[in-house]
C-alpha cells in the first residue's frame, strides 16, 4: 500500500489522469483549471490562454495547413485568357513549397501544444499534491523566482532550443521531407506544383542497376577510401612529425613547429585555390618540371581519375597534418615520463616503447578526434570542390548522366545537384543517406571504443 501511494506521488501524466481529482482532471480538457481552482489564478490563465490561442489558429488556418500536406497543392498557376479584357492574365497558383512549409509549421505548433498540455496536467498535479499533504502552493511570483533558482537551468535552455528547432530541426525535417517529393527543375514552384513520391527517390538511388544508382554507388566508395585515407594518414603522419620533434635529441623544436604551422596561418580556401592553379596542365608546376627536362608533357593531375584522386589526398595531408601534429605535440606531452622509465629498466627499445606506450595513450587519448575527423572528411566538401572544381571533368558517361564526377564526394555531389541542377530530390535524399551512414558510424564506434574504464591501463 505505501508503495502504490508513493507511487502516485509521482509527478506524471498518468498519474494525473489516474489519481487526480476532479480539478486536475478537467485540465486535461480545460488547461489550467486545476491550477485556477488552487489560488495559481496568473498560472492557469496562461495556460487558458494557450489553449485558446491553440484552437483559433487551428480553427482559422492550421487543419487547413495540415491538410494542404496531403497534395502539396491542387491549383498550378500559369496564363489564363481573360475574355471580357482579351488579354492572358498570369494566375499564381498553390505554391507547394511553401504549403510544405507551413505544414511542417502546423505539426511543430501541435506537438509544441502537446508538451503544453503535458505541462499543464502536471502543473495541477503537483498543486493538488502539495494542497493534500498541507503544503503551501507556490505562487506565480515563487514559480517566476524559482527560474532564477532551481529551474534557472530551464531558463537557461530556453533560448536555445527555440534557435535549434528554429535553425536545425525545422531545416531538416523541411530538407527530409522534400526527399519524398518529385521536386526538381521540372517542378519549380510557384510556376509548377510537386508532389508526394514516396520511397520512390531511394529506390532509384539504390538500385545498382540504373545510372542514378550506379553513379551513387561508385560515389559512395571513394567517399569511404578517401575518409579512411584522409583520416589515418593524417593522424599517423601528423603523430610522427610529432614525435619526431619532441624528441629529446632534436634541436630547434620550436622552429620546426612554426614551418608546419604556416600553412594554417593561411585560409584554407586560398591555399586550396592557388594549388588548384598550379598543378593544371599548363600551371606552374608542370611548367617548371619541363623546363628542369624532367618531364615531355604534363602532368595530369586533374584530368587522369587516378592522378586526380591521388593528387586530392597529398593536398590534404599538406593542409591537415599539421593541425594533428599541433594535438598530438599536446598529448606526448602529457605521458608520464615513469612510464618510459620503467620500459627503459625492463630493457623496451625505441620502437617496443612506442608500440606499448606512446601508440595505446594516443589512440586512448585521440579516439574521440579520430571518429569525429572521419565524419568530418565524408562530409568534406571544401578540400574536393575547391580543388577540382571547373578543372576535372568526367570521363565516365554513366557518372555524367548522373551530374556526378569520379572525384566528388556525396557531400559534393549533393551540392552540385542542388547548386547546378536543382535536382532537389535526389539532393535530399543523398542528404538523407549521408547522415544515415554517420549517424550509424558515429553509434558504433562510440560504443565500441569508449566502454569501460579504459583509463586504468594508464595509471
Amino acid at each position: 500500500m505505501a508503495n502504490m501511494m508513493d507511487h502516485a506521488k509521482v509527478i506524471s501524466v498518468k498519474n494525473a489522469l489516474r489519481h487526480g481529482d476532479i480539478f486536475t482532471r478537467l485540465s486535461a480538457v480545460i488547461m489550467g483549471a486545476g491550477n485556477i481552482c488552487r489560488k495559481q489564478i496568473i498560472k492557469g490563465l496562461l495556460y487558458l490562454a494557450a489553449e485558446i490561442l491553440f484552437i483559433a489558429f487551428m480553427v482559422v488556418s492550421g487543419f487547413g495547413l495540415l491538410g494542404g500536406l496531403t497534395t502539396l497543392g491542387t491549383n498550378e498557376g500559369g496564363e489564363v485568357f481573360n475574355e471580357a479584357a482579351q488579354v492572358y492574365e498570369y494566375t499564381s497558383g498553390d505554391n507547394s513549397m511553401l504549403i510544405l512549409l507551413y505544414g511542417i509549421l502546423a505539426i511543430i505548433a501541435v506537438i509544441a501544444f502537446v508538451l503544453l498540455w503535458r505541462s499543464s496536467l502536471k502543473s495541477a498535479y503537483q498543486a493538488q499534491l502539495l494542497q493534500q499533504e498541507g503544503k503551501a502552493v507556490p505562487s506565480f511570483r515563487q514559480d517566476l523566482a524559482a527560474l532564477l533558482d532551481q529551474n534557472l537551468h530551464k531558463t537557461l535552455l530556453a533560448g536555445p532550443i527555440v534557435c535549434i528547432i528554429a535553425f536545425t530541426i525545422l531545416p531538416l525535417v523541411f530538407m527530409a521531407a522534400i526527399a519524398f517529393t518529385n521536386y526538381d527543375r521540372n517542378h519549380q514552384p510557384p510556376g509548377k506544383l510537386f508532389d508526394w513520391v514516396g520511397f520512390s527517390n531511394f529506390g532509384k538511388l539504390l538500385d545498382s542497376s540504373s545510372g542514378l544508382g550506379t553513379a551513387f554507388w561508385h560515389v559512395l566508395g571513394w567517399t569511404i577510401v578517401w575518409a579512411v585515407f584522409a583520416t589515418f594518414l593524417n593522424y599517423i603522419l601528423g603523430m610522427i612529425l610529432a614525435i619526431v620533434i619532441n624528441r629529446q635529441d632534436t634541436k630547434w623544436k620550436s622552429m620546426w613547429r612554426f614551418i608546419f604551422v604556416l600553412s594554417i596561418a593561411i585560409p584554407q580556401f586560398v591555399s586550396l585555390l592557388v594549388i588548384r592553379t598550379m598543378l593544371q596542365p599548363e600551371g606552374s608546376i608542370n611548367v617548371l618540371l619541363k623546363q628542369l627536362g624532367l618531364i615531355q608533357k604534363s602532368l595530369p593531375f586533374w584530368t587522369d581519375v587516378t592522378w586526380a584522386r591521388i593528387t586530392i589526398i597529398v593536398v590534404n595531408l599538406w593542409v591537415g597534418v599539421p593541425y594533428t601534429m599541433l594535438q598530438v605535440t599536446g598529448i606526448l606531452q602529457n605521458i608520464p615520463a615513469d612510464l618510459y622509465e620503467a620500459a627503459r629498466v625492463d630493457g623496451a627499445n625505441a620502437v617496443v616503447q612506442f608500440f606499448k606506450i606512446t601508440l595505446p595513450y594516443m589512440l586512448f587519448v585521440t579516439t574521440p578526434y579520430l571518429i569525429t575527423q572521419f565524419i568530418g572528411n565524408i562530409n568534406n566538401f571544401n578540400v574536393i570542390y575547391l580543388l577540382t572544381q571547373d578543372v576535372f571533368v568526367t570521363s565516365n558517361q554513366a557518372l555524367a548522366n548522373s551530374n556526378a564526377k569520379e572525384v566528388d564526394l556525396l557531400v559534393t555531389w549533393l551540392f552540385r545537384l542542388t547548386n547546378e541542377y536543382y535536382n532537389y530530390k535526389m539532393a535530399s535524399t543523398i542528404g538523407i543517406i549521408v547522415f544515415i551512414l554517420c549517424a550509424v558510424f558515429t553509434l558504433i564506434a562510440f560504443s565500441r571504443f569508449l566502454k569501460g574504464d579504459r583509463e586504468e591501463a594508464f595509471r
